[in-house]
């Protein structure tokens, strides 16, 4: 599925014959972000343990929904698989991703289908924005005669896994003005794990999914102290196979109090015909400091 030892190896799972439906898998350092790997790939992980669980490739999945019950840390995972049902043209699965010994982690729950009878329509569009060709990067410097300086080099994720190129949104580096939350960020991902069809995994849009605080950032502006956004839940939408690729996240953010906020993606290939994906979470605020 990818070249040797790559970040995606860690969507390897492995039956434990110790008990039934258990599987193993090793998260990889490079996807550790501020304290944890991302819920993305801990998610993933929990999906491609159903899929074996499940081993009916004409049921793909769906729609899942992920609860962050426990924090799974870099290393070796357990997984456990529970078929709560296994229909002809539709099944039902939960798993939950722990460490060895811990006590709670992230927990999924998915629907897999196969292709069924039904109407063919789009009712959203894109954002109006420019191709990523020519677009700065995350990974680029900051513009000459720019007073800023990022808080730490790049993260290996966003410098090994996935270039990002904003799109629709302010700067770092901008000053804030009040409007809307909209956030349109072009991403690919390097060294990318492919279907036999040669369309994306569907580890991708799982992981890429899961990058939605920066339209509250667009939003509020800086807050003091600074916050980062971990998830409490996060749901996606699987709408069809996603080609290889630029890949368009446009980002919103519904609404914010009592610690918490609403965000939602709707994913886009990179000819923006209709959507690959769409994902919401509420998140909440862990302030730094």
């Amino acid at each position: 599925m990818t070249s040797d030892n790559s970040p995606w190896d860690s969507l390897t799972v492995t039956a434990d014959g110790a008990a039934p439906g258990r599987y193993t898998a090793t998260i990889g350092d490079v996807w550790t972000l501020a304290v944890v790997p991302l819920g993305g790939i801990v998610t993933a992980i929990g999906v491609e343990a159903m899929v074996a669980e499940l081993a009916d490739p004409a049921q793909t999945l769906r729609t899942q929904t992920s609860v962050f019950a426990g924090q799974v840390a870099a290393g070796p995972v357990e997984v456990d698989v529970t078929v709560l049902r296994r229909g002809r043209s539709m099944s039902q699965l939960t798993a939950t991703v722990r460490n060895p010994g811990a006590d709670a982690g992230l927990t999924v729950v998915a629907v897999f289908g196969r292709t069924r009878r039904g109407v063919d329509f789009v009712d959203v569009e894109p954002p109006e924005v420019p191709p990523p060709d020519g677009l700065r990067s995350f990974r680029d410097p900051v513009p000459d005669g720019i007073d800023f300086e990022f808080d730490g080099p790049l993260l290996p994720l966003w410098e090994r896994v996935i270039e990002t190129r904003p799109a629709l949104g302010r700067a770092p580096w901008e000053p804030f003005v009040a409007g809307r939350s909209d956030v349109a960020n072009w991403v690919r991902v390097e060294d990318p794990p492919l279907d036999g069809d040669g369309s994306l995994h569907r580890a991708v849009p799982l992981v890429v999914c899961d990058m939605m605080p920066g339209a509250v950032h667009q939003k509020v502006g800086p807050v003091d102290p600074p916050w980062f956004g971990p998830s409490a839940d996060y749901t996606l939408h699987a709408l069809g196979p996603v080609p290889p690729g630029w890949l368009l996240c446009h980002v919103r953010a519904r609404s914010g109090g009592d610690g918490y906020a609403s965000v939602e993606m709707t994913l886009w290939p990179e000819d923006r015909a209709r959507p690959v994906a769409y994902a919401t979470q509420v998140m909440f605020f862990a302030f730094q400091g």
